[in-house]
């Protein structure tokens, strides 16, 4: 069974996905930049490109986060969750501001999921080579 609090924290990361999601589409009206376009004023791109960013990066944390909670500690594993979705917030509202913005967020984010990474790396290895109890 999946732990409440990952799936807590793993729904609301798909949430602001499609949060950043809609705000493309409301991009798209308010520049006119009309699908398949990927390209238009840079406010508009600015949008695409956080919401992009966001779909690269949910491909390496949401299976760190599940690896972590598996292997090392639940409790952990939500905590960096929650961080990883705050650092996807600030990412995108420094991003929308302007592009020398977007740094804090992407850094507290991607750190918090290669610790996740990490961590379900070493957790898995030692459960591999441990002698089941």
């Amino acid at each position: 069974m999946i732990p409440p609090s990952i799936a807590v924290v793993s729904a609301v990361a798909l949430i602001l996905y499609q949060v950043l999601a809609f705000n493309v589409g409301r991009a798209r009206v308010r520049y006119q930049v009309k699908p398949p376009q990927v390209s238009g004023p840079p406010e508009f791109e600015r949008v695409y490109r956080v919401q992009q960013n966001t779909l690269e990066q949910l491909v390496f944390f949401l299976p760190s986060l599940w690896l972590f909670a598996g292997f090392v500690n639940v409790t952990a594993a939500a905590s960096f969750g929650g961080i990883w979705i705050f650092g996807r917030i600030l990412y995108a509202w420094g991003y929308y501001q302007a592009p020398e913005k977007r740094g804090p967020g992407f850094g507290i984010s991607f750190l918090a999921a290669a610790v996740l990474a990490i961590g379900a790396l070493i957790g898995s290895v030692l459960a591999l080579i441990q002698p089941a109890a």
